[in-house]
Protein backbone atom coordinates (compact mmCIF):
# COMPACT_ATOMS: atom_id res chain seq x y z
CA UNK A 1 0.00 0.00 0.00
CA UNK A 2 3.10 2.41 0.86
CA UNK A 3 4.55 2.14 -2.08
CA UNK A 4 1.45 1.88 -4.30
CA UNK A 5 0.70 5.51 -2.50
CA UNK A 6 4.19 7.30 -2.96
CA UNK A 7 4.97 5.82 -6.83
CA UNK A 8 1.09 7.20 -7.71
CA UNK A 9 0.83 10.49 -6.02
CA UNK A 10 5.14 10.75 -7.18
CA UNK A 11 3.65 9.92 -10.77
CA UNK A 12 0.99 12.93 -10.76
CA UNK A 13 3.21 15.27 -9.31
CA UNK A 14 6.17 14.68 -11.92
CA UNK A 15 3.48 15.00 -14.88
CA UNK A 16 2.11 18.06 -13.68
CA UNK A 17 5.53 19.39 -13.13
CA UNK A 18 6.60 18.33 -16.57
CA UNK A 19 3.67 19.80 -18.13
CA UNK A 20 3.65 23.23 -16.83
CA UNK A 21 7.52 22.90 -17.60
CA UNK A 22 6.84 22.33 -21.13
CA UNK A 23 3.69 24.57 -21.29
CA UNK A 24 4.52 27.86 -19.78
CA UNK A 25 7.56 30.00 -19.43
CA UNK A 26 8.86 31.02 -15.88
CA UNK A 27 6.62 33.30 -14.86
CA UNK A 28 3.49 32.71 -17.03
CA UNK A 29 -0.07 31.89 -15.97
CA UNK A 30 -3.25 31.40 -17.52
CA UNK A 31 -6.68 31.97 -15.90
CA UNK A 32 -8.88 28.90 -15.21
CA UNK A 33 -11.41 30.61 -13.33
CA UNK A 34 -11.33 33.60 -11.93
CA UNK A 35 -10.73 32.27 -8.43
CA UNK A 36 -7.78 30.04 -9.96
CA UNK A 37 -4.43 30.16 -12.20
CA UNK A 38 -2.38 27.71 -13.47
CA UNK A 39 1.36 29.83 -13.16
CA UNK A 40 4.65 28.56 -13.49
CA UNK A 41 7.10 29.35 -11.00
CA UNK A 42 10.01 28.72 -9.87
CA UNK A 43 10.49 28.08 -5.79
CA UNK A 44 14.18 28.68 -4.33
CA UNK A 45 13.09 28.22 -1.03
CA UNK A 46 10.81 26.22 1.06
CA UNK A 47 7.42 27.47 1.74
CA UNK A 48 6.24 30.32 0.88
CA UNK A 49 9.86 31.30 -1.17
CA UNK A 50 11.36 31.40 2.24
CA UNK A 51 14.89 31.07 2.35
CA UNK A 52 16.41 30.32 6.08
CA UNK A 53 19.63 28.04 4.17
CA UNK A 54 21.58 27.50 1.47
CA UNK A 55 20.06 25.91 -1.14
CA UNK A 56 22.32 22.80 -1.12
CA UNK A 57 21.67 22.71 2.83
CA UNK A 58 18.18 22.65 2.13
CA UNK A 59 18.13 19.88 -0.31
CA UNK A 60 20.27 17.68 1.76
CA UNK A 61 18.16 18.23 4.61
CA UNK A 62 15.27 17.35 2.53
CA UNK A 63 16.74 14.13 2.05
CA UNK A 64 17.67 13.64 5.64
CA UNK A 65 14.12 14.37 6.51
CA UNK A 66 12.79 11.62 3.37
CA UNK A 67 15.15 9.05 4.73
CA UNK A 68 13.67 9.62 8.61
CA UNK A 69 9.91 9.34 7.41
CA UNK A 70 10.98 6.27 5.24
CA UNK A 71 12.58 4.56 8.28
CA UNK A 72 9.42 5.92 10.50
CA UNK A 73 6.63 4.70 8.13
CA UNK A 74 8.88 1.06 8.72
CA UNK A 75 8.58 1.45 11.79
CA UNK A 76 4.58 1.66 11.83
CA UNK A 77 4.32 -0.56 9.98
CA UNK A 78 6.59 -3.58 11.81
CA UNK A 79 6.70 -2.40 14.67
CA UNK A 80 3.94 -0.64 16.12
CA UNK A 81 1.16 -1.53 13.64
CA UNK A 82 -0.21 1.45 13.24
CA UNK A 83 -3.61 2.08 11.43
CA UNK A 84 -3.94 1.80 7.47
CA UNK A 85 -5.06 5.50 7.68
CA UNK A 86 -1.96 6.72 9.62
CA UNK A 87 0.52 5.30 7.76
CA UNK A 88 -1.45 6.11 4.57
CA UNK A 89 -1.18 10.03 5.70
CA UNK A 90 3.10 9.61 6.10
CA UNK A 91 2.94 7.60 2.91
CA UNK A 92 1.29 10.93 1.35
CA UNK A 93 4.08 13.04 3.31
CA UNK A 94 6.94 11.34 1.58
CA UNK A 95 5.63 11.44 -1.95
CA UNK A 96 5.14 15.08 -1.55
CA UNK A 97 8.77 15.23 -0.38
CA UNK A 98 10.07 13.31 -2.79
CA UNK A 99 8.19 15.25 -5.25
CA UNK A 100 9.99 18.56 -4.27
CA UNK A 101 13.76 16.72 -3.87
CA UNK A 102 13.37 15.78 -6.92
CA UNK A 103 12.91 18.86 -8.23
CA UNK A 104 16.05 19.99 -6.26
CA UNK A 105 18.23 17.64 -7.35
CA UNK A 106 17.05 16.89 -11.12
CA UNK A 107 15.42 19.69 -11.74
CA UNK A 108 17.83 22.68 -11.85
CA UNK A 109 20.73 20.51 -14.51
CA UNK A 110 17.54 19.48 -16.41
CA UNK A 111 15.70 22.44 -17.22
CA UNK A 112 17.00 25.48 -14.82
CA UNK A 113 20.45 25.79 -16.05
CA UNK A 114 22.14 25.25 -12.26
CA UNK A 115 23.71 22.22 -10.72
CA UNK A 116 22.75 19.01 -9.31
CA UNK A 117 21.05 19.64 -5.84
CA UNK A 118 20.73 23.32 -7.08
CA UNK A 119 16.85 23.26 -8.52
CA UNK A 120 14.33 25.38 -7.70
CA UNK A 121 10.78 23.87 -7.18
CA UNK A 122 8.35 23.78 -9.52
CA UNK A 123 4.86 25.62 -8.43
CA UNK A 124 1.91 25.56 -10.42
CA UNK A 125 -1.68 26.14 -8.14
CA UNK A 126 -2.87 29.61 -7.70
CA UNK A 127 -5.92 30.45 -5.86
CA UNK A 128 -6.20 34.57 -5.66
CA UNK A 129 -9.64 33.71 -3.63
CA UNK A 130 -10.34 37.63 -1.92
CA UNK A 131 -9.36 40.74 -3.87
CA UNK A 132 -9.37 44.36 -2.32
CA UNK A 133 -11.00 47.19 -4.28
CA UNK A 134 -7.95 47.75 -6.24
CA UNK A 135 -8.06 44.28 -7.47
CA UNK A 136 -5.14 43.27 -5.61
CA UNK A 137 -5.14 39.59 -3.44
CA UNK A 138 -5.33 39.76 -0.53
CA UNK A 139 -5.99 35.66 0.19
CA UNK A 140 -4.89 32.86 -1.24
CA UNK A 141 -1.15 34.44 -2.37
CA UNK A 142 0.99 31.65 -2.19
CA UNK A 143 1.84 29.61 -5.68
CA UNK A 144 2.22 25.68 -4.73
CA UNK A 145 2.18 22.49 -6.28
CA UNK A 146 0.35 18.70 -5.70
CA UNK A 147 3.61 17.92 -3.44
CA UNK A 148 3.19 20.38 -1.55
CA UNK A 149 -0.71 19.19 -1.21
CA UNK A 150 -0.11 15.78 -0.23
CA UNK A 151 2.25 17.14 2.29
CA UNK A 152 0.24 19.94 3.88
CA UNK A 153 -3.03 17.89 3.43
CA UNK A 154 -1.61 14.55 5.14
CA UNK A 155 -0.45 16.57 8.17
CA UNK A 156 -3.94 18.62 8.46
CA UNK A 157 -5.69 14.92 8.41
CA UNK A 158 -3.23 13.99 11.29
CA UNK A 159 -4.00 17.07 13.21
CA UNK A 160 -7.42 16.10 13.07
CA UNK A 161 -7.64 12.26 13.10
CA UNK A 162 -4.31 10.82 14.31
CA UNK A 163 -3.01 13.14 17.15
CA UNK A 164 -2.91 10.02 19.65
CA UNK A 165 -1.01 7.75 17.33
CA UNK A 166 1.24 10.29 16.68
CA UNK A 167 2.27 10.56 20.40
CA UNK A 168 1.85 6.72 20.31
CA UNK A 169 -0.66 6.91 22.92
CA UNK A 170 -3.57 5.06 20.96
CA UNK A 171 -4.34 3.54 17.83
CA UNK A 172 -7.41 4.20 15.97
Amino acid sequence: MVACIVVSALLIDQIIKLRIVHSFEPGEGKEIFSWFWLCYVENNGMAFGIEWFSKLALTLFRLFAAGLLGWYIHTLIYKQHASTGYIATIAFIIAGALGNIIDCVFYGKLFQGTDWFYGRVVDMFYFPLIHNSAGEVLFFRPVFNFADSCITCSIAVILLFYLKELNGKEKA
